[in-house]
């Protein structure tokens, strides 16, 4: 049995309704905990992409691809943990800056490339993007100052390369064990090749 690591998946779903939801339920039963979830439009209308982040090992990876295609409104799943990828984060950090310490504290953000968007009297927001990693570095720095709040989006990921179709969507993309993928069908958005 291989090892459980953090892993990421890219599912292409129907913007409807419950379907959130779904995934989310599917994901619950199986006692998954689920480490970071993002949902956005993409440039498809009425097609969605969640970007979820959960600890796995390789053959339960399999069997989350397997389950979240027995969804209905699920276009595509890809597992995206071995592939060349893009990860962002985006980072809200209200942090303790009163005049005494509020220069140290401003650069600090510019050496992580952080954007200080809101300044108090007591206080400051820094807004910082880009790998997880970047942003608990940031964290680390600032704690000692006193972090009054914090937020965090989900990752957001992007493969590189033309490893994906100018539809976005895989064309070959099939669950495992299923056919080849079928044309489009009536209820799929034009251009989106929906698994048999």
């Amino acid at each position: 049995m291989s090892k459980a690591t953090l892993r990421t998946f890219i599912a292409y779903v129907e913007d409807l309704p419950g379907v959130l939801n779904r995934v989310t339920s599917l994901l619950r039963r199986r006692n998954y905990n689920i480490a970071s979830l993002t949902v956005g439009a993409t440039e498809r209308p009425g097609v969605s992409r969640m970007t979820v982040v959960l600890e796995a090992d390789e053959d339960n990876a399999r069997r989350i691809e397997a389950n979240l295609y027995k969804l209905v409104n699920v276009l595509f799943v890809e597992d995206t943990t071995t592939a060349a990828t893009m990860v962002r984060e985006l980072g809200l950090i209200k942090v303790r800056a009163d005049p005494s310490n509020r220069g140290e504290v401003m650069r600090l953000c510019d050496v992580f490339r952080a954007r200080v968007i809101d300044v108090g009297p007591e206080a400051l927001v820094a807004e910082i993007t880009g790998p997880g990693d970047k942003i608990d570095g940031l964290v680390d720095v600032l704690r000692p100052f006193g972090i009054l709040e914090m937020v965090r989006t989900g990752a957001v990921v992007m493969v590189r390369s033309s490893e994906v179709t100018q539809a976005g969507i895989p064309r070959s993309s099939s669950p495992p064990g299923a056919p080849p993928s079928s044309p489009t069908s009536p209820s799929t958005p034009p251009g989106v090749i929906r698994a048999a």
